[in-house]
């Protein structure tokens, strides 16, 4: 959701809808499907209750006459010549939750929408290729965009209208959506053709502005030029005092941390250098103390309100959890500050606890909103996480030995987590005063600190915060959970796959190489269709707890192939078993097919191929996931060496080059991107490979070069290749480690 102020904005970002070019059509017949049998516990049951989406679950009981995005509601439009009305949202969305309480469930505005629409329901995380096109359109026309997405378009899919949340009926000067849906059923009747003419204009304009190409003869810019004014970029949005990049909704960005901490390693001589990694190591520092980080029950929630982290949005989401732990580990490499090997810890074991299904995938995201108490009828968000004064008093009464004052344990812990009698979350952040009373956790003093307020040494604070959080962990497991979200994607799985793989090939934990192993197992058995020989984009927790499909699998999208990959190779370096790399190849070799354009240069988000989709688009921006685009430059670089396959890195070559205005231009939007275009110039070292002797294996059959190497009087030995040329072999640790650092 796009938040703009406070923890919900009054609607998601504000979108000026165009309301004046509305348009819509005449009363027909609808609503097939819309009752339940006799007796049926629903008053209304329509098609989405056969789909598995948890999002389009929640709206199967609604009194409209609803169609999952497909060819049955495409014909229906077309053959009773009716607009479509197109609501885009997902699960974890809370706007959506407002407008399907308020509208979808309004039994007038749903006989409106049956009788005048082809109306259809699409989880965003399930079709992004449908949500891309549309808040494309969106964005252009009212110049701001969120979910839930509204969109009006003709039986051909042709966009007129859009906007996002809709009040039920008009508040002020803001319309509601029964007044819109009037108008546009008017304007369809009476004014069809310019409606229709209006959306094509805008869609053809789109086409144009959303092409990214290479310019023929031109290479890939400057990668020290471009990653010095990404620096600049985020030097200039960084926010000092609690870091982050700007000052409030504050979102983790890990594609920043990351670029920052790359940046430091090719210029760690210079002042920039260590201003990029002190902005790095600052900012995590400071989310892993506030209230954007789960004290009790781990993880990180999606963003903080304020510029402190403290007061967050308390949604959890998958892809969030899997590029903190990469970042978190990152920063424990090059600082050896055992923080941030400890928050990287923390987050998996949140994912391997709460986000984890026994076939070894992982879940999407689990809710903000949620009952107080099992009495509760309605939910409340964040009220799965937060605490009053009262009750820690009452959960952790016992007075500490050797504590100044008699202090208890719960004198100690809202001393150190800045919990306040009368709570501690200003009205600002409360626009809707679900956190009245109420404190969420938040690091106000170092344990040091803490200990020498209570007269107690730092050994014995630590175990007295550690006890009380557990106390705290075992009475949220008692409290009403907030929903979660059980679908199973394959691009998130191969970014948590990649969390997996690399904390713990770093902290050499063999469990969680293991569980980064099941993951890679659990893509293969349950997302790769063997027999078409593609990834599937999703798959679904049954009532059973058993993995189930749809009738009609969606296939992978560019996101899908390129983190798998991502995954299986962070995976290999984990492992050095080469069945790994050996599918990361074949997966890569498959994007190419599907994805690649062979003109622009770059790869297409989506299959290029499908008549559904108005815009072939290719996502130029690294945001809440890095763009698929930025870690496939990447990803053909490291197979490019694995697999001495030169065109790989030719290839990476040209997609940087169609990126190449935007890099040049505004790199901070594409900084995952700009650590690719950086490997590339500073030659890839970063690429782990265990030459075992084997020579009928899948290394030495594609790098004759391997067959040269030979391992020092038995010793275990190590060999500095760069563009398939080696330095002189080494026996010593210290010895590699000089060589890795020139």
């Amino acid at each position: 959701e796009q938040h703009v102020n406070g923890r919900k904005p009054e609607h998601p970002e504000e979108t000026h809808t165009g309301t004046g070019r509305t348009s819509t059509f005449s009363m027909a017949s609808g609503g097939q499907g819309l009752d339940g049998p006799p007796g049926s516990a629903h008053q209304n049951t329509n098609r989405l209750s056969m789909e598995r989406s948890p999002y389009l679950l929640q709206h199967a009981h609604n009194p409209v006459d609803w169609f999952p995005w497909g060819q049955e509601a495409f014909n229906k439009a077309k053959k009773e010549d009716k607009p479509i009305f197109l609501s885009v949202g997902y699960s974890t969305c809370h706007w959506c939750h407002v407008m399907e309480r308020e509208s979808f469930e309004d039994i007038e505005i749903g006989r409106i929408l049956s009788d005048n629409f082809v109306c259809i329901k699409v989880d965003r995380e399930e079709r992004p290729d449908v949500d891309k096109v549309y808040m494309t359109f969106v964005q252009a026309t009212s110049g701001g965009g969120g979910w839930p997405m509204s969109v009006w378009l003709t039986p051909d899919l042709q966009p007129f209208i859009g906007g996002t949340y809709f009040p039920p009926r008009d508040t002020g000067h803001r319309p509601g959506l029964k007044t819109i849906l009037l108008r546009i059923i008017e304007q369809w009747q009476n004014n069809r053709a310019s409606l229709e003419s209006s959306g094509q204009r805008v869609i053809e304009a789109l086409k144009k502005g959303t092409a990214i190409a290479a310019s023929p003869g031109v290479g890939p810019p400057l990668a020290p030029e471009v990653a010095h004014r990404c620096f600049q970029q985020l030097a200039h949005s960084y926010e000092e005092e609690y870091g982050g990049f700007r000052d409030a909704p504050k979102f983790p960005t890990p594609v920043n941390l990351i670029f920052l901490i790359s940046f430091w390693a090719t210029n760690r001589s210079t002042s920039e250098g260590a201003e990029a990694l002190r902005m790095a190591l600052h900012t995590m520092r400071m989310m892993a103390l506030g209230g954007i980080h789960d004290h009790v029950a781990q993880g990180f929630h999606r963003y903080s309100t304020d510029s402190s982290w403290h007061v967050p949005h308390f949604e959890k989401m998958l892809y969030d959890q899997a590029q903190l732990a990469v970042a978190y580990i990152t920063a424990y490499q090059v600082s050896g500050e055992q923080l941030f090997a400890d928050v990287a810890r923390d987050v998996l074991l949140y994912v391997s606890r709460d986000l984890s299904d026994k076939s070894g995938g992982f879940y999407s995201a689990e809710d903000a909103d949620s009952l107080p108490t099992m009495a509760s009828t309605e939910k409340k968000e964040g009220a799965f996480c937060v605490w009053t004064a009262g009750e820690i008093r009452d959960l952790l009464p016992e007075p500490v030995e050797g504590a100044t004052g008699g202090a208890t344990r719960a004198d100690i812990f809202m001393h150190h987590y800045g919990v306040k009698e009368q709570g501690n979350v200003e009205p600002e952040q409360d626009p809707h005063g679900e956190l009245q009373g109420q404190n969420v956790l938040i690091v106000r003093y170092s344990a040091e600190l803490t200990a020498t307020r209570f007269g107690l040494s730092v050994e014995k604070t630590k175990e007295e915060l550690a006890a009380a959080r557990e106390r705290l962990a075992e009475v949220r497991r008692g409290r009403p959970s907030p929903h979660l979200d059980t679908k199973m994607i394959s691009s998130w799985n191969g970014l948590m796959l990649s969390g997996f793989a690399r904390v713990g090939a770093v902290l050499g934990d063999q469990a969680l190489v293991e569980r980064a192993e099941q993951a890679a197992k659990f893509l293969q058995d349950h997302l790769w269709d063997e027999a078409k020989q593609v990834i599937l984009h999703s798959c679904y927790r049954g009532d059973e707890m058993e993995v189930e499909q749809i009738a009609s699998p969606i296939a992978g999208f560019l996101d899908d192939y390129a983190f798998v990959v991502c995954g299986l190779l962070d995976l290999y370096e984990a492992t050095l078993d080469t069945r790994w790399l050996s599918w990361a190849e074949e997966l890569q070799l498959k994007q190419d097919q599907f994805f690649w354009d062979s003109q622009g240069g770059g790869y297409f988000c989506s299959d290029p191929t499908d008549p559904t989709l108005l815009l072939v688009l290719k996502q130029d921006q690294d945001g809440a996931e890095p763009s698929a685009n930025s870690v496939s430059a990447m990803n053909l670089l490291r197979l490019s060496q694995y697999t001495g396959r030169q065109e790989w890195a030719r290839r990476s070559e040209q997609l940087l080059a169609a990126f190449s205005d935007r890099l040049v231009k505004v790199p901070i939007a594409l900084p995952e991107m700009v650590r690719s275009l950086m490997a590339q110039h500073y030659t890839l070292k970063q690429v782990l490979m265990l030459a075992d002797g084997d020579t009928d294996g899948f290394l030495y059959q594609r790098l004759p070069v391997l067959a040269t190497l030979r391992p020092l009087e038995g010793s275990a030995t190590a060999y500095v290749c760069q563009n398939f040329t080696c330095a002189l072999p080494v026996t010593c640790p210290e010895e590699l480690r000089r060589l890795l650092l020139e």
